[in-house]
């Protein structure tokens, strides 16, 4: 399973490219991680910038997401029932309920791609800050341990026929590959059914397993809640700010790669178990504007270092947002980008990605703010 890789196997990469930048991802998820030139101890007893806002947009965006995996359990529950009377035989279920089973996963899928960018707009946040970076492996960013046991999620799923599934894999890949049919091996199958009745299988056109489904959704609805209760704990500091720049403005090749592999770009002939529902180009562009919310709690404290370089800095963020957003209205216009584009395109965007993340660290240096490791 396509994993979105959490922040903490990726510093030193980082580290040494935005370092470079400072002076003066191809597929590799080196972006992910803090990078500042040899920061000084922050100085300051309390924050001089003022972070409310970051907090408020958190709150905002977690209220979202939490509405979202809750109705997402109720609805995984409501299908678990349909299966479980039916004996989860899948033949059998869709011969006899049909007419419930196609608006019910119809429904929850719906629901799971107006819920992906609640959270995609506040990962800058979650992954960024130290003290909430593991729900961004929970939820977005961890591997299976089939997959990469040194980044594999922190919990078990328990099926209820007293299955356990040892780190399985981030939520929001377990649950897409479940509802479209994109599951790994070693995790439990969906099942093939002509849902839209026009007599082929299409990409998507799956029962998924029940007890798969209710125990991700219900881990889902958990840790989302977990994710608020921690955010609203939360006191932003300068260094969560500078910290969450600096590790997350520069994962642009990492995410264009995940594209570049995706169904957005290669179609039917795509392998990528992740990324094919929600265009990675979308999830970029939401990820940016959370870090501009972030930016803009702190420009003020970069403007005493240098206001022409914050305002710069500021200019360069807005338009590499600009530059991902227009390829993403260009694909949502019908635009196939070909994985040579892609891959000149996830260049430029890393490009210019390290050099804002650059700036930033070195104000934070100037500062002595320090940026966490």
């Amino acid at each position: 399973m396509t994993n979105r890789t959490p922040i903490a196997s990726l510093a030193a990469a980082a580290l040494a490219a935005v370092a470079l930048t400072a002076c003066g991802r191809d597929d590799e998820p080196a972006a992910r991680a803090t990078a500042a030139a040899a920061p000084a101890t922050e100085t300051q007893a309390a924050p001089a910038a003022d972070l409310s806002g970051v907090k408020e947009y958190l709150q905002e965006h977690t209220e979202l997401l939490t509405g979202f995996t809750a109705e997402f359990a109720a609805d995984a529950q409501a299908y678990y029932d349909l299966a479980e009377e039916a004996g989860f035989d899948y033949e059998a279920l869709w011969n006899e309920r049909a007419d419930e089973l196609v608006p019910l996963l119809e429904g929850m899928k719906r629901a799971w791609i107006e819920g992906n960018p609640y959270y995609e707009r506040m990962e800058g946040v979650v992954a960024g800050t130290p003290s909430l970076a593991e729900y961004d492996v929970i939820l977005d960013a961890g591997s299976s341990a089939a997959e990469d046991p040194e980044s594999a999620v922190p919990f078990d799923l328990e099926l209820s026929d007293g299955t356990t599934l040892a780190q399985p894999g981030n939520l929001f890949n377990v649950t897409e590959g479940a509802l479209w049919g994109t599951l790994p091996a070693e995790l439990p199958e969906s099942t093939p059914a002509d849902l839209d009745g026009n007599g082929t299988e299409d990409f998507g056109e799956v029962l998924p397993d029940a007890r798969l489904l209710l125990a991700s959704a219900e881990a889902f609805d958990q840790y989302a809640g977990e994710l608020a209760a921690s955010g609203g704990a939360w006191e932003p500091s300068e260094s969560d700010a500078f910290t969450a720049l600096v590790v997350m403005v520069p994962t642009m090749s990492e995410y264009f790669g995940q594209w570049k592999e995706s169904r957005f770009v290669l179609g039917s002939s795509s392998e990528s178990e992740s990324f094919n529902v929600v265009s990675r180009l979308s999830d970029i562009n939401d990820i940016l504007t959370g870090l501009e919310v972030i930016f803009a709690g702190v420009e003020e404290r970069l403007a005493d270092v240098d206001p022409a370089q914050a305002e710069q800095t500021g200019r360069e963020l807005a338009d590499l947002r600009a530059f991902v957003e227009d390829l993403y209205s260009q694909e949502s216009s019908g635009e196939r980008f070909a994985p040579e584009q892609a891959e000149v395109l996830g260049s430029e965007a890393q490009e210019r990605a390290t050099a804002i993340a650059g700036q930033v660290s070195q104000a934070a240096a100037e500062l002595g703010v320090t940026i966490e490791q």
